[in-house]
């Protein structure tokens, strides 16, 4: 504790004049301060219950930290939080102003072998993995996650707080409202819809002369003025007049005339929920909006080019330039049309203005976590926000960890972590945690299909060595493609109850020849972090050891030169095949000038290949390209393979069957 300043001496004579006190330096003041300000850690002991229940009793049954406690153990000041109730709050990016001395952690990415459809556990193993850090080893530690989409959420697949005895918590608030951020981009989004169509609309019933004297109206004094937003659009134009009487007919006509070519609108609709229906759809139906029919369509918000800008972004400066960036069509000239030209991003940045700070939450175990952004993995690059790391970095200094985690297998979410994200926080990653799981080696290996809501057929849950042995190339495949990154790799077994001990042991064998730091056998869903104690002292000796971190390709490459490395070096593809529409965008997007942009894979996650039902490490097969799409405002192209769906759709059981509340109680029941 820190001593406390000595009192002024009081006067010897009752009457005489107290002396001044001199102040003590500024400098020793703020010290003293923070020293004060300074709260140990207290982890929170879990109750280990047999057998395990579900998750959202584990969480309900949690005791649960008040966020402010979360906070002062960090050292993030009162006035650096926004509480949403009493556990969770914002964290205000000025945070990041007074810490940029401070040196940042360990920075690990926790990923996994090609999964089956019930998922490997990537979440609960790094939940599990912090908790370990955090309680377990005496770390400073921060786990950095997606917030997850309410399509999983009452789809199929539940939620993504972690599982078991390794969760983020208050469960509920994770997985369903949290605090409005997917909400704002879905407003944001839809906002930028309606601004598109009602400007081509608009367009088509008014000359150029009408349109300029409808934007910028003449006020009650007979002036006009240009707004914020149009004066960036006039330096686009390269018009450098600020009074809009000053424009000759000719720059009137092309400042107010973005003349779209309706056939190369790309910005579609998007909803938050696996609505099948939505996919296709026809708009302009009412009677107002007669002769202006035209199709349009819905993406889940998690795949908006918003969300992968929220994710990717590093303050709000850089976010508001990124939202004016985003290309919605080009005009009848072939050049680009943008948020910025719809004078919409302005407004768009007010609407993300508070979604761009990072949410703090916590573990069963109460170390921290910042839940934030949480892009489609599939379509985008899949990846919490930039934003968190940094801060968390920060936070933990630099023998502390954090521990965040990429979408899907590591041929998806590990490539674009490294790619992509890596390239625009300009943060090394020091280790990759590939999580694997003998059930999902066996599928490799041959085994019967996976159907999720299914029992396991008996090669599952019976000891198959050699089912097993003929899955490990998937995993050693992963595990070469990390290494290509010069990042050094520890294997998390993710334990389930019928693995049996040789079976363990062989996949750790194979996963240490393939290259390795260390490969361990995890109990974490079942334990919490005391489960996960030898991963995370793994994890540290990885840590300690040098890497030599690089990209796969140079971004100067042309597009096609840096599919075509992801698709050889990543998949082991033989080659890549173009359709003529991918062609022709290509063609489009290098004549436009994004073809410096890193390329972001979209493809189908439960195989190497675009065929979901070629498991294993498979060779001899080429990839096609049907269609690419370009998220210049987030900064990358995404090359769509094969049969990838930007909407999900409901299954004929969803899980929201289960969900309800219970109305004595108050409490989230069958949530998970």
């Amino acid at each position: 504790m820190a001593s406390k300043a000595k009192p002024a001496k009081k006067a010897v004579k009752a009457k005489a004049r107290p002396k001044a006190v001199k102040p003590a330096p500024k400098k020793k003041v703020l010290a003293a301060k923070a020293k004060k300000a300074v709260v140990v850690f207290q982890p929170t002991k879990l109750k280990l219950v047999r057998p395990v229940p579900s998750d959202i009793d584990i969480a309900q049954a949690a005791k649960v930290k008040p966020i402010t406690q979360i906070a002062s153990e960090l050292g993030i000041r009162e006035d650096e939080l926004e509480l949403f109730g009493p556990y969770k709050a914002k964290v205000k990016l000025e945070i990041l102003e007074r810490l940029k001395n401070r040196p940042n952690g360990k920075y690990v990415d926790v990923t996994a072998i090609t999964p089956t459809p019930l998922g490997e556990g990537k979440s609960t193993t790094m939940v599990g993995l912090s908790q370990a850090l955090g309680a377990h080893l005496g770390k400073r530690v921060f786990t950095c996650i997606r917030q997850p989409s309410q399509g999983p959420t009452f789809g199929i697949k539940g939620g993504a707080a972690g599982g078991g005895y390794s969760q983020v918590i208050p469960m509920e608030d994770f997985n369903l409202h949290l605090t409005g951020d997917i909400h704002a981009i879905t407003a944001s989004h839809n906002l930028i819809a309606a601004a598109l169509d009602a400007r081509v609309m608009h367009e088509k019933t008014q000359d150029a002369s009408k349109m300029f004297d409808a934007l910028c109206p003449v006020d009650k004094k007979g002036n006009r003025k240009f707004s914020p937003n149009m004066m960036r659009r006039l330096k686009k134009l390269g018009i450098e007049k600020t009074d809009p009487n000053e424009l000759t007919p000719e720059e009137r006509a092309r400042f107010a005339h973005l003349d779209i070519d309706e056939a190369t609108i790309s910005w579609r609709r998007v909803v938050d929920i696996n609505d099948r229906m939505l996919r296709e759809v026809q708009v302009g139906l009412g009677k107002d909006e007669a002769g202006h029919e035209h199709r349009s369509g819905y993406d889940i918000t998690v795949a908006s080019e918003i969300m992968a800008v929220l994710a990717l972004t590093t303050d709000l400066e850089d976010m508001r330039e990124r939202f004016g960036r985003m290309v919605v069509a080009t005009n009848k000239r072939g050049e680009a049309v943008t948020a910025e030209d719809l004078g919409v991003a302005g407004a768009v940045t007010v609407l993300m203005k508070d979604a761009i700070k990072p949410n703090l939450m916590q573990t069963l175990e109460g170390t921290p976590a910042f839940v934030h952004a949480g892009p489609f993995a599939n379509i985008a690059h899949g990846q919490s926000s930039i934003i968190a790391d940094r801060i968390a970095l920060k936070l933990v200094g630099k023998d502390g960890f954090v521990v965040t985690e990429s979408g899907f297998g590591a041929d998806i979410g590990m490539e674009k972590f490294f790619d992509i994200k890596c390239r625009y926080s300009g943060l090394i990653p020091q280790v990759v945690v590939m999580v694997a799981t003998v059930r999902a080696l066996k599928m490799h290996g041959g085994g019967p299909k996976v159907v999720a809501g299914k029992p396991l057929a008996p090669e599952y849950t019976d000891e198959n060595l050699d089912l097993l042995r003929a899955g490990l190339p998937n995993l050693e495949r992963h595990i070469q493609n990390a290494r290509k990154f010069g990042v050094n790799v520890v294997v998390a077994v993710n334990s389930f109850a019928t693995d049996t001990p040789a079976e363990v042991e062989l996949v750790r064998e194979a996963a240490v020849k393939a290259g390795a730091v260390d490969a361990v056998v995890s109990s974490h869903w079942a334990e919490g972090g005391k489960g996960a104690k030898k991963l995370a002292e793994a994890v540290v000796k990885a840590s300690k050891m040098p890497t030599n971190f690089q990209f796969l390709y140079p971004l100067e490459e042309t597009i096609k030169s840096k599919i075509e490395t992801i698709a050889r070096e990543i998949y082991r593809a033989d080659g890549v095949d173009y359709t003529p529409e991918a062609e022709e965008q290509i063609a489009r997007y290098t004549r436009l000038g994004f073809d410096h942009l890193p390329i972001c894979m979209a493809k189908t996650h439960l195989s190497f290949t675009t065929d979901a039902a070629k498991k294993g490490a498979p060779t001899g097969f080429r990839i096609t390209v049907r269609e690419v799409r370009a998220s210049v405002g987030a900064g990358f192209l995404y090359p769509i393979l094969g049969d990838m769906r930007t909407m999900p759709g409901l299954p004929t059981r969803p899980v929201f069957y289960d969900v309800d509340l219970d109305l004595k109680t108050g409490k989230v029941v069958g949530l998970f």
